[in-house]
């Protein structure tokens, strides 16, 4: 179970207690330099790219004993993606995740989200932190007041570098967002939430049609980002034990 920009292992408790009870092993690692405090970024995090990322969790996959399962929500759905591209588990979820290259995701509503980054000269190689307001109104706005403030107060700094490589990717010359859908052998599902601003339902749907060979989609309409953990949450959890049981692959 792989968290997203600026989140953390913690994201992840609902749905690791869900599928806990139901016989799975989860693991949820820790993005690089994502273990620190929410007041001070640490140094060289600003930096760190995509490619960094994907290869410190195939680092970890190739150590499993088996064959896992990959999961993964917002930018830890563009990991997955790219780590399935590798070969790399016998399934992959993609929740509300970013697009790779060659999908063009910008809409007003992403672009809110990261406008104070934007603003900052440099941005592309500085940590990145949205103000509470941009998060609130991106991906948490189906959670109450109070669920929102606790939420944003245990949010990370993340990569610059990694939020230019996905939002501008026709300017990164390693390609690093980029995902060969040839490459993806095994079983994908894709989430979408329709009310979702920061990775919309139309963008999500086109990473769909990507995979549609090995693939399937799946939209729910009263959900939005924080799929792990707003309300309702266990909605999308149920669909997704249902179409692994499907799928045999437990």
């Amino acid at each position: 179970m792989i968290h997203g920009m600026w989140g953390r292992p913690h994201l992840w408790d609902n749905y690791k207690a869900f599928f806990q009870e139901r016989g799975f092993d989860c693991l949820t690692p820790t993005l690089r330099l994502h273990d620190v405090s929410p007041v001070d970024p640490p140094a060289g995090l600003g930096s760190i790219s995509l490619l960094d990322y994907a290869a410190d969790l195939e680092a970890q996959v190739r150590g499993l004993p088996q064959e896992p399962i990959i999961m993964g929500h917002s930018m830890g759905g563009l990991l997955a993606q790219m780590l399935a591209a590798r070969g790399l588990g016998k399934a992959a979820v993609f929740l509300t995740p970013v697009s790779p290259a060659g999908i063009l995701a910008l809409r007003w509503s992403v672009i809110r989200a990261f406008r104070s980054s934007l603003l900052r000269w440099g941005f592309w190689r500085r940590p990145t932190m949205p103000t509470f307001n941009e998060a609130s109104h991106a991906m948490m706005h189906l959670l109450a007041p109070e669920a929102q403030r606790e939420a944003y107060g245990r949010l990370v700094h993340d990569s610059g570098r990694a939020a230019a490589e996905i939002g501008l990717w026709l300017l990164d010359r390693r390609h690093a967002s980029r995902v060969d859908e040839k490459n993806i052998k095994c079983p994908v599902l894709v989430i979408a939430g329709g009310q979702d601003r920061i990775t919309p339902a139309p963008v999500v749907r086109k990473i769909g049609v990507k995979y549609a060979a090995t693939g399937a989609y799946k939209e729910f309409p009263r959900h939005a980002h924080w799929v792990i953990g707003e309300p309702g949450w266990q909605e999308v959890a149920e669909y997704i034990h249902k179409w692994l049981m499907g799928m045999a692959l437990v």
